[in-house]
């Protein structure tokens, strides 16, 4: 079995990358006394597995994260015990029992959800929402290990709006392209012509092909 935990990286924990993240849940794991499963050999280790590393400096409401486990444990239990030895910025929120041989949520991970909230005055840049958008392409700089290329962000945008002076989105995360929220707040911004404002970026969920919650899938 393994548990599919669903937690919260919000404050100032948002500005630790993915390793410490790695390193600080399973110090916590272990703390937790929780009968969780280690690998063999001659240095034991958890493998715990995340659904996708979430940027320094963004948030993330629904992170998910796999535990696997020697022994099936209530759920409540387990995220009670967990949460116990995590601080408040970083807490699980549910968790659920899995088979081992579920699909990892990794794979089945296809998009995620963001939020960003303006710092400064945005106003001119979230009027344009309706017009970037009926652009038929929109020219990016893509970034690889093999150099940088042109690239379009279109196909990568699922879904844009701008609600309440903040800018909601459904971006691609999946082999098919990943849309980056700063980017997309970068191309906004260099449409409208403007410098982009300071922002606040949260990523509030993880998809899956349906656009359903991957914890739910």
């Amino acid at each position: 079995m393994k548990m599919l935990v669903v937690f919260q990286k919000v404050g100032g924990l948002r500005f630790v990358g993915h390793l410490d993240l790695q390193r600080a849940m399973q110090r916590a794991l272990r703390r937790s006394g929780l009968p969780v499963s280690y690998s063999q050999g001659f240095n034991p280790h958890l493998l715990l597995s995340f659904a996708a590393p979430l940027s320094v400096g963004i948030a993330g409401l629904r992170e998910i994260m796999e535990v696997p486990l020697e022994k099936e444990i209530p759920e409540t239990d387990f995220m009670t015990r967990l949460n116990q030895t995590l601080p408040s910025e970083l807490q699980a929120k549910s968790a659920r029992l899995l088979p081992d041989d579920t699909p990892s949520a990794m794979a089945r991970l296809y998009a995620a959800q963001y939020k960003v909230t303006p710092l400064e005055d945005a106003s001119k840049m979230l009027v344009s929402v309706p017009a970037f958008l009926e652009q038929s392409k929109i020219t990016y700089t893509r970034r690889s290990k093999s150099g940088e290329k042109q690239d379009d962000f279109r196909p990568l945008i699922f879904n844009l709006i701008a609600k309440d002076g903040e800018l909601f989105s459904t971006l691609s995360l999946s082999e098919r392209g990943t849309g980056k929220p700063d980017q997309l707040w970068q191309l906004l911004a260099s449409f409208r012509g403007v410098s982009a404002p300071r922002c606040l970026i949260t990523r509030q969920a993880l998809l899956n092909e349906r656009l359903a919650p991957l914890e739910n899938a």
